[in-house]
Order: C-alpha cells, then structure tokens, then sequence
C-alpha cells in the first residue's frame, strides 16, 4: 500500500517533466527535420530536397571556403544598415513621443513609408548609387527604421502620465523625469519594436544583395536559383535564419540587462 501511494504521488511529477520536453523547442526541431528528411527521400519533390542532403551541401560551402566571405559581405552591410535605423529611429521616435506638434509634422510621413512596399525603393537607390554597397545599406534602412521610429514613438506616448506627475512632485525638471522615468518606463516596447526591426533588416539585406548588388549570401542566393539548385538555396536559407536567429538572441540578451528591474511575468512550471 505504502509503495502504491510513492508512485501514485511521484507520477504527477514525472507527468509535467514529459511535456515541457515534449513541448520543447529541439524536440519540436527534430520532428520537424524527420518529417522533412522522410518527405525529402520518399515524395522526390524537386523543391523539398531531404534535410540530410541539405546538411551535406552546407558543409560542402563551409569547408570549400564559400560561405566565408558571402557571410561577412552580408554581416557588414547588415551592420551598417542596422546601426542607422537604430540611431536614426531611436532619435526620431524619441523626439515624436516627447513632442506633439514633432510628433503630427512626422506622422503622415513616417507612417506611408513604413505601409509602402520596402522592395519598391531599390530602383531609387540603384540609380542614386549604383551597384555598391551603400544601396544595400539604403534599402536595409528603410526595411527596418521606420518599425524602431513608430514603436519607440508609440513606447513614449504610452507612459502613464501618473508616473510624470509623481517625479513633478519631487521637484525634477523635465529633462530629468524623460531620462529617469520616461525612458525606463518606455524601454519594454523600444525593445519590441527593436525585434522586429532586427528582422526586417535581414530582409533587407538579402533583397538588396539579389536584387541590386549581387554580392554576399544574396548573390549565392541567385546563382543557385538561375542552376534550378534546391539544396543550395535552403541551405545558404538556413545560414540567413541563423543570422536573424542570432540577431534576435544578442538583441533579447541587451533587453534582459537593460530591463532587468521589471518584475518577471513569467510562471513557474
């Protein structure tokens, strides 16, 4: 009896430890490249070569040297681009959250620019600069400011005017309460809108690199689509998404510093 209530009492918590792997992002990955290698080797779609062949190639590219170069081509002009929209944005959406009448000037202006199709821009800029790099920097920009601008905007203005008064009420001057209580406050939603931008500006890179300047991971990108090469385009593929992957995980490793003084949300399992 004794020995049925143990387990009785011990299975529950075995139970939740099961599903938070079953639930887990690797195991969900590897059920994903069973699913695709078995797909890959039985149905022989053209378009969906097997994952292990896809492996196989990226190796090919790595140990012949290949993807060395294209990858830093592609991590440069993402870097530049980047940095721009983050400078610039922060600057401006700062500027239109403090300032109403900043704010309504920039408004119509910032908003069409960020509905209007990004990739539109690329002819105005190859003929502004040629096939060069700072084309490619151009379009990353404008795939990924205006997103900072609106969201760090949108971050300001949602500040709890009650917070405001209450540093009013302790004597400090308008500058003080923006760095000490505006910013702070506003700084969960600057990150968010710094996630999606982070990713739009890949995009950009590697539109700018196939359709303008064919250089870098776009480049290889194109030449494999021009040979009909499945396995090189999901390979170089995977390489892009691990970028934007990595991009993603030092931007939320940033936030978590920066943020750290914000209660955690999060349950315990």
């Amino acid at each position: 009896m004794t020995a049925i209530r143990l387990q009785a009492a011990s299975s529950p918590g075995r139970r939740p430890a099961l599903t938070s792997v079953l639930a887990s992002g690797p195991f969900g990955l590897l059920v994903g490249l069973v699913v695709w290698e078995v797909l890959g080797q039985t149905q022989g779609y053209t378009f969906l070569p097997p994952a292990s062949r896809v492996v196989m190639r990226l190796i090919d590219l790595v140990a012949s040297g290949r993807i060395v170069p294209s990858l830093t081509v592609s991590l440069s002009n993402l870097l530049f681009g980047f940095a721009i929209s983050l400078i610039v944005g922060i600057a401006l959406g700062l500027g239109m959250g403090a300032s109403r009448r900043f704010g309504a000037a920039l408004d119509p202006y910032v908003n069409a620019l960020l509905t209007a199709p990004s990739l539109v821009f690329a002819p105005i800029f190859f003929s502004i600069w040629g096939i060069g790099r700072e084309s490619i920097i151009a379009l990353i920009v404008t795939y990924s400011m205006f997103v900072v601008i609106v969201n760090t905007s949108a971050a300001v203005r949602a500040v709890s005017p009650d917070l405001q008064e209450m540093s009013r009420a302790f004597d400090s001057t308008q500058a003080q309460a923006f760095r000490w209580v505006t910013l702070p406050a506003a700084a969960p939603l600057i990150f968010a809108g710094i996630r999606v931008a982070a990713a739009r500006a890949v995009k950009g890179m590697i539109n700018g690199e196939m359709f303008i300047a064919l250089v870098g991971l776009g480049k290889m990108i194109q030449d494999a689509q021009h040979q009909l090469d499945a396995t090189t385009v999901i390979a170089v593929l995977w390489i892009v998404v691990s970028v934007a992957l990595l991009v993603m995980a030092l931007i939320d490793r940033i936030d978590r510093r920066v943020n750290g003084w914000l209660p955690s949300t999060e349950r315990n399992p």
